[in-house]
């Protein structure tokens, strides 16, 4: 398959399904195969940050840093620092095309004792396409792209229990806008997320957490007045995490998350967003729910709370999306900056996301150090 080809038959035409699909490769933006449900803006599923993707995908749980804008944003309200920034980037589905990437930028900002606030961004790029025209002539190149926009309150309530709401803004463009006409063009929308996180003391040194996160809650998705909507990727993701601290210099994590998409399993169902939500726990046979649900977790090994080993699993079932793959990273903090890198080590005949390579620096000001 060459990468240009594979690219043209995408984006030239003047209207193109929210799906980085081809005949050719069957594959979401998210690296699903063409058994996965099908959503509108895939790339809101895409894990952004290097600590997570290295503990295979999984966050709802983990100990709250600026990134928890994404994973969950309850566990903002219990940031140690002031304030906090971090900044992802990831080379994305390069086995198939050599120019897509994903980049997110967050930063969380405590209130007070009990609230906190945090800002985020998503930029997802598919990088320069030639547009054609109906004789296959070229005409311009354009830059298929999508992002988000999201702004979050989190409160605690006592010492242990916190809650948070998220509004975010959902731009997508995947069409040639030289070549769209007035009923054809981007899309837009707006989603909520919903979110709880408990952690309790075990012991003297340890520590349990849970956590559960309902994301990009919002109608459904069209790019023309008269063309298909599909559901954004509402999720639900539910998780928990044990942290030992074994003694003055060493800690260890161990977290897994459990996911399954809130909306109906066909398609091309009519059913209204909350009812879909119903919907998507029993539209199928108990067995196929089951496949439904996807699972991430892993390890996290702390030394001197200055540099980290971090490995994880994902996985997810061949007849709903096909992921499944381990993964490998490290961390580094110096001061108030921390560098995080992780690995997606798949199987490079089978998944277009082996040897995906993700990368997060990070900061924390106003803190004692």
């Amino acid at each position: 398959m060459k990468f240009f080809s594979t690219k043209v038959v995408l984006f030239s035409g003047v209207f193109l399904l929210p799906l980085f699909a081809a005949a050719q490769s069957n594959v979401s933006t998210n690296g699903s195969n063409a058994n996965a449900i099908s959503t509108a803006v895939p790339f809101l599923t895409i894990s952004p940050d290097s600590r997570s993707g290295a503990i295979g995908d999984a966050g709802v749980a983990l100990s709250p840093d600026a990134n928890a804008n994404y994973w969950n944003p309850s566990k903002l309200a219990f940031i140690e620092d002031p304030d906090a920034v971090s900044l992802s980037y990831s080379p994305w589905l390069r086995n198939l095309v050599p120019d897509i990437s994903l980049a997110y930028l967050s930063y969380a900002h405590k209130l007070d004792d009990r609230n906190s606030i945090g800002l985020s961004m998503r930029y997802f790029t598919i990088g320069s396409i030639q547009g054609t025209d109906n004789t296959g002539a070229n005409t311009n190149l354009f830059t298929p792209n999508e992002y988000s926009f999201d702004a979050s309150f989190a409160r605690k309530f006592g010492e242990s229990f916190s809650f948070g709401l998220t509004l975010r803004y959902i731009h997508s463009n995947l069409s040639n806008a030289s070549v769209s006409s007035p009923t054809q063009g981007a899309g837009n929308d707006v989603a909520a997320d919903v979110s709880f996180y408990y952690r309790k003391p075990v012991g003297s040194n340890d520590q349990f957490s849970f956590g559960t996160d309902i994301s990009n809650i919002g109608g459904r998705m069209s790019y023309s007045t008269s063309g298909p909507s599909l559901y954004l990727p509402t999720n639900l993701r539910i998780g928990a995490a044990q942290m030992w601290n074994l003694d003055d210099v060493n800690q260890l994590t161990l977290t897994l998350d459990v996911n399954k998409l809130l909306v109906p399993t066909q398609p091309n169902s009519d059913v209204s967003v909350p009812a879909g939500i119903f919907q998507s726990f029993s539209d199928v046979s108990a067995s196929e729910e089951f496949k439904e649900i996807y699972f991430a977790g892993g390890a996290e090994y702390w030394y001197n709370k200055v540099f980290a080993l971090r490995t994880g699993y994902y996985f997810e079932s061949v007849d709903k999306g096909g992921r499944q793959y381990l993964t490998l990273g490290v961390g580094f903090k110096y001061q108030e900056f921390n560098f995080d890198f992780s690995y997606l080590a798949a199987s490079q005949q089978n998944s277009p996301l082996a040897n995906t390579l993700r990368f997060t620096l990070g900061a924390n000001f106003g803190g004692t150090k």
